[in-house]
């Protein structure tokens, strides 16, 4: 418990001497000593020297060694793959893209080589090898049913529905891999980086291509009996076609029904006449549209589950701005009685790698940092 302690005040703070260590666990000086000693031995913190010309005297500071472990965290879409690997201490070493159609459809096993060619990329631009990551997380549109391992609420993502590919993942990557929906994962980068770290209970709602929910409620992510929770994007609202017959028959590119049908990205470009987002969003009478559309919606996740706070988030709100966000406030009021606060993402660049890779560094070092 001591040694964790210690490896975590590292990860949060940075490198300190031994000390602070001493001061910030409670520990007596001999034994933090003894305690940075065997983790140094164990290759899980390095010393250096404290840098010159700083006040104070000289004294050696402890860190986290970097080497100790790597991730990969991957996010992916219809049209290919991101991923970025970072060391134990979250500092990302290698970024890669890659596009869909670099791996022919007829290919067997097409979807784990587009993962495993994503991953050694980004390992190959962090100057490691394929056996490097300890931990692999990769979120995807739709979410793994506990129950069956199939992927469910994704239809627009052929190769990824198979029972075994995480089986299929695991063997060619060498590694772990999780696979989480990706508004999940960028529910978890707003509460530990972004607009929620003050609150334990709130709804994400991501308007993209795509539109989805993350629900958490005493800080704790609600997932569904199958996973599902969250899946706003085919709610049945007045105004939107229903999106029967379930998830197989969900067009993506065409908005589909339900509530993606009104707030998507191709649903508020359709209000332009098929302008680009930017442009769409600059007319005031389709923000305004956009806004009464998106606060029909919200009203019902908020009559339900009533959360402290709402983040806005996906490219709809990041490109509205402000503007639309203040719109969609004022047509809240008098939908629902709940009257959350209205925020949004502000988690720098991509917040579904972000949350990956939050999720591949914690259930890292649950295993590398465990000294028992």
């Amino acid at each position: 418990m001591n040694d964790r302690a210690a490896l975590d005040l590292l990860v949060s703070h940075g490198p300190l001497t031994r000390t602070r260590i001493s001061e910030l666990t409670g520990l007596s000086k001999p034994t933090a000593s003894q305690l940075l000693g065997r983790l140094a031995e164990m290759g899980l913190v390095r010393t250096r020297s404290k840098e010159r010309g700083k006040p104070g005297p000289s004294a050696l500071l402890y860190e986290i060694e970097p080497s100790a472990a790597h991730v990969a965290a991957l996010s992916a879409d219809p049209h290919g793959i991101s991923a970025v690997v970072a060391d134990i201490t979250g500092a990302v070493v290698g970024r890669a893209r890659v596009e869909a159609d670099s791996v022919a459809d007829d290919v067997r096993h097409r979807t784990a080589q587009l993962v495993k060619e994503a991953v050694d990329t980004a390992l190959s631009a962090a100057g490691l090898g394929p056996r490097d990551p300890h931990t692999t997380v990769i979120g995807t549109p739709g979410a793994l049913d506990p129950r069956t391992g199939e992927l469910r609420y994704a239809p627009h993502l052929p190769g990824w529905h198979s029972r075994t590919l995480r089986a299929e993942l695991a063997e060619v990557l060498g590694t772990p891999v999780t696979i989480e929906n990706d508004v999940n994962l960028a529910a978890m980068a707003e509460q530990h980086e972004g607009a929620a770290q003050d609150h334990d209970d709130f709804a994400l709602v991501w308007v993209d291509d795509g539109t989805g929910a993350a629900i958490v409620v005493d800080g704790i992510l609600l997932r569904g009996a199958t996973g599902g929770a969250g899946e706003i994007g085919y709610m049945p609202l007045p105004g939107a076609p229903l999106a029967r017959g379930g998830p197989g028959e969900y067009a993506t590119e065409h908005a589909g029904g339900g509530f993606q049908s009104l707030v998507s990205v191709p649903a508020v470009r359709a209000l332009a006449g098929g302008a680009p987002l930017a442009d769409a969003l600059a007319d005031a009478e389709v923000r305004a549209e956009t806004a009464r559309r998106l606060a029909s919606g919200i009203a019902a996740v908020v009559a339900v589950v009533d959360p402290q706070l709402v983040v806005l988030s996906g490219a709809v709100p990041q490109t509205g701005g402000e503007e639309l966000r203040a719109l969609v406030e004022a047509e809240l009021t008098g939908l629902a009685l709940p009257r959350p606060l209205l925020r949004l993402s502000d988690v720098e660049g991509d917040p579904i790698l972000s949350g990956a890779l939050l999720s591949a560094l914690a259930q890292a070092r649950d295993d590398v940092f465990d000294t028992a």
